[in-house]
């Protein structure tokens, strides 16, 4: 009985991993279940078993994805303009989540809340929060929209290199100077007004 336990968890996760690199590539329309299955070793009947349909499945290599920037980013409340460069690079080192939150966008554009994003939910709610004790200022709206604006700053330079390359040409390919560029517009941005 436990080697079948292991069995079905390592299978479930070399599913997982070969999932992340299709979607990463092809996103959820353009994935092919079959070549999930080959790379992952297993039958495609597997991925039925375990994750239901392609559509879950995608929204499990996410919800990973996304645990593993959670567990290894410490929240913004300490040091914003830290936690900004620090998101940058987790990005950077990390384009298949790039890729794979832009492929969710485009799949699931004008739709309310998947099945599934209410942790997502409450784990920004907890940055945010975070945030606002940093800031010294109470959790509201504003902190919130603050939050995703420093999120989108992190994560620009890796949703749209073509565009650094077009604005910046070879020094596009910088990623220290645009991490600090990064940084200091958001240490100027939260440096308090003078009277």
């Amino acid at each position: 009985m436990a080697a079948s336990k292991v069995s079905t968890a390592a299978t479930r996760a070399a599913l997982l991993e070969a999932a992340r690199e299709e979607f990463s590539a092809y996103g959820v329309a353009g994935a092919r279940v079959d070549r999930i299955a080959e790379r992952a070793g297993v039958n495609k009947e597997r991925i039925y078993g375990h994750f239901g349909n392609k559509e879950k499945l995608f929204d499990e290599v996410v919800k990973e994805a996304l645990d593993d920037l959670t567990a290894q980013m410490a929240l913004p409340g300490d040091d914003p303009v830290d936690y900004v460069a620090k998101l940058t690079d987790y990005y950077h080192t990390h384009p298949d989540l790039v890729r794979l939150l832009m492929w969710e966008a485009l799949n699931y554009r004008g739709q309310e809340l998947l099945a599934g994003q209410e942790a997502r939910v409450e784990r920004c709610a907890r940055k945010s929060a975070s945030l606002a004790e940093g800031l010294g200022v109470e959790p509201s709206a504003a902190t919130a929209r603050l939050l995703f604006t420093l999120t989108g700053l992190a994560l620009f330079p890796s949703m749209m290199p073509q565009l650094g390359r077009i604005v910046l040409g070879s020094a596009a390919d910088d990623h220290e100077a645009l991490r600090e560029q990064i940084a200091a517009f958001v240490a100027a941005a939260l440096r308090p007004a003078k009277p």
